[in-house]
């Protein structure tokens, strides 16, 4: 690894600056520093920051979503665009792949609907939410629903598949010929030049055959961030010993395992006995726990369950789509952070303000007041499903302005530097203190313009954008 100096930049104000890395750390900060032998960096007397941090990211599913068919707003907007962008797929093993569908565009999909739009070939759909795929009765064959028992299969009054399947994404991928991960290596450049260093993989249920195409990805150098794990399985106490083949130095040091992400489907609410059950065995075994939950009623049952269990630290609550004010003070309570999206309001927010129960609308993606209450938050993007630009992101969680330029909870804005903030914590304190430029830190930095755009990124001492 080349030692590196970053000339003329500013930190925190302060101008005129360069740093020394070496070893993939800052070892010098200060003016006029020695360059020779060095790669040298010119800031151009723009600001440097930490890397940026996406506390919740799908990289498969982010990866996989270039290579489908936009099937919602605003790509399509009714049926007969639905159908063209369809038809016009060149499709991957032969299935149509389509992500990003939302009511609106032609109401609620079924196989019926899905082969008036398009059956000369497999389809599935994926709904905006991530929660649902709907396949057309070509797709149905393929993967032989009719004699498949996985809960999450919706069937009609006959018991036929309506071809509607709920929180399967894994059980569907291995019903699916040649479907194998997809390369992640024009994900790894489009953080890179976001300036997101590091990122946390949100998928839940990650087998050893997703694991190990992360971290061949992170070996070949396709994916150059650090990546914190929430699926990898439980029952391992380092499930990370169970992958073979990847182990260089280089790549066990960036990739590392998290919180146990648990799934609070509003698709089929859990049921408590299990859910005490799932939470007591992570915590038996000294993990944490990362659970997804959108909605009032789950976030309910998942705070009863920790009062009757207890709560460790780095239990947190991914989403946090819905919560009530009376909620809050019981989650600082409990000890839990928030690992939310403010970009949602960017994205969605007239379609909560159309579909969302008035009361609670200012419930939604909440900032300011868990702040307020001392409960740690961090952001993210949740791309492929939100937005993955984190200055999008940030910018959203400042003005909670939707598409339409209408301010949805107006009472949970942040300021611009405590948005960043919430990106700039370490992977393994979501909400704990920002990361700074010091010595000793690890290099990885982003040198950032004015109107707060990545012009460089440096991952390990190393520039990768």
């Amino acid at each position: 690894m080349s030692d590196l100096v970053i000339a003329n930049c500013a930190i925190e104000a302060v101008a005129g600056l360069d740093i020394r890395i070496e070893s993939g750390r800052i070892s010098e900060i200060g003016h006029n520093l020695r360059r020779s032998g060095n790669d040298v960096l010119d800031a151009e007397g723009n600001d440097i920051i930490p890397g940026l941090c996406d506390h919740h990211i799908h990289l498969h599913a982010l990866a996989a979503q270039r290579a489908s068919v936009d099937c919602g707003p605003p790509f399509v907007r009714n049926s007969t665009e639905l159908a063209a962008a369809l038809n016009d797929s060149t499709g991957i093993n032969g299935w149509v792949r389509g992500v990003g569908y939302f009511e609106s565009v032609s109401g609620e999909l079924d196989r019926e609907r899905l082969d008036r739009l398009h059956c000369a070939r497999p389809v599935r759909i994926q709904h905006r939410s991530g929660a649902l795929w709907i396949l057309n009765t070509a797709g149905i064959e393929v993967t032989g629903l009719d004699q498949a028992n996985h809960p999450g299969i919706e069937r009609d009054s006959a018991g036929r598949p309506t071809g509607r399947i709920w929180r399967a994404d894994a059980w569907l991928r291995d019903r699916i010929p040649g479907n194998t991960p997809p390369s992640l290596r024009a994900v790894g450049s489009e953080l890179a030049a976001l300036g997101i260093t590091s990122v946390t993989d949100a998928t839940p249920d990650l087998d050893v055959d997703g694991i190990t195409a992360i971290a061949d990805a992170m070996s070949k150098g396709d994916l150059p961030q650090r990546v914190h794990l929430l699926g990898a399985p439980v029952s391992s106490p380092s499930p990370l010993e169970d992958v073979s083949g990847w182990a260089t130095q280089s790549t066990s040091a960036r990739l590392t395992i998290g919180p146990y992400k648990i799934v609070l489907a509003d698709s089929g609410l859990p049921d408590l006995d299990e859910l005490a059950r799932t939470i007591t065995e992570c915590h038996r075994v000294g993990r944490a726990i990362a659970a997804h939950s959108v909605s009032r009623e789950t976030l309910l049952i998942l705070l009863a369950v920790l009062n009757e269990v207890g709560s460790i630290p780095g239990d947190r609550i991914e989403h946090g789509a819905l919560i009530p004010a009376a909620s809050i003070e019981e989650i600082r309570r409990l000890g839990l952070t928030i690992v939310t999206q403010p970009g949602f309001i960017a994205d969605r927010g007239d379609d909560y303000l159309e579909h969302v129960e008035r009361a609670d609308q200012q419930d939604l993606y909440r900032c300011r007041s868990l702040i307020d209450a001392s409960i740690p938050i961090a952001f993210s993007s949740d791309a492929p499903y939100g937005p993955l630009d984190p200055w999008t992101v940030i910018a959203a969680a400042q003005h909670r302005m939707t598409p339409n330029g209408i301010v949805l909870g107006g009472n949970e804005t942040v300021d611009a530097a405590r948005a960043l903030d919430a990106y700039l914590s370490r992977s393994d304190d979501p909400g704990g203190p920002a990361r700074r430029v010091q010595v000793g830190a690890p290099a990885d930095l982003v040198l950032v313009s004015g109107s707060r755009r990545a012009l460089a990124t440096i991952i390990g001492g190393r520039q990768v954008y």
